[in-house]
């Protein structure tokens, strides 16, 4: 049986706490054995590397840099990465090995809560399949990401709340390899009442699923 640990902390408006079960349960429908912990020690112990999936869901704080080294090995290992929304794309900001092995950084959600539309780029993905474009409302996230992920979703800016990024696609939904590690990222998932969504907990789950060790 696989492995996997969700790590909460940070800012609360993200309800990490909250969301940290809810991808528990998730996790466990999939028979996956989980431990939910909001202590970031763990990424200083030897727990993290004998994990099959590690799911931060972390918005700031701060990882030291033999935590973010032994992280970057253990994924490049095998390890799988993978989180929502601010998981990943917020988490230790200003850990440039986090950044490397995360692929994603946060940078804008012009307009805050607005209605946006998701585009399947990839239908013939498992991660995927039989989900249609769709609407959401949400933070519209914009990006930098690493040059080697392979999209999945993406979502296209009108500029209306910021003309700068008029007509932009920026990935929602994407997946990437580090040596033997697999991460995995879908920016959906602002608060646990997103959970309801019927396609984003769905995309989410299957997408942990991918990114576990194989």
């Amino acid at each position: 049986m696989r492995k996997a640990l969700v790590v909460w902390g940070g800012w609360q408006g993200h309800e990490p706490e909250q969301c940290a079960h809810i991808v528990a349960d998730l996790l466990r429908e999939d028979d996956f054995t989980v431990e939910v912990t909001g202590d970031l020690g763990i990424f200083g112990s030897p727990t993290l590397a004998k994990a099959d999936l590690l799911v931060p869901i972390i918005t700031g704080e701060t990882l030291e840099k033999p935590h973010a080294s032994a992280l970057v090995e253990a994924v490049r290992g095998g390890l799988g990465l993978a989180g929502h929304h601010g998981a990943l794309a917020t988490s230790f900001k200003e850990s440039a090995p986090f950044r490397y092995v995360s692929g994603v950084t946060w940078v804008a959600h012009p307009g805050n809560i607005i209605d946006f539309r998701v585009a399947v780029t990839r239908q013939d993905d498992p991660v995927m399949d039989g989900i249609p474009d769709f609407d959401y409302r949400s933070e519209q996230y914009y990006l930098h990401y690493d040059p080697t992920v392979e999209i999945l979703a993406t979502t296209t800016f009108t500029g209306a709340y910021d003309p700068a990024a008029r007509n932009v696609v920026m990935p929602v939904v994407f997946k990437r390899h580090f040596g033997a590690g697999r991460i995995f990222y879908s920016a959906l998932g602002h608060v646990a009442a997103e959970f309801d969504h019927p396609y984003m907990p769905l995309i989410l789950r299957r997408g942990l699923g991918w990114a576990a060790r194989q």
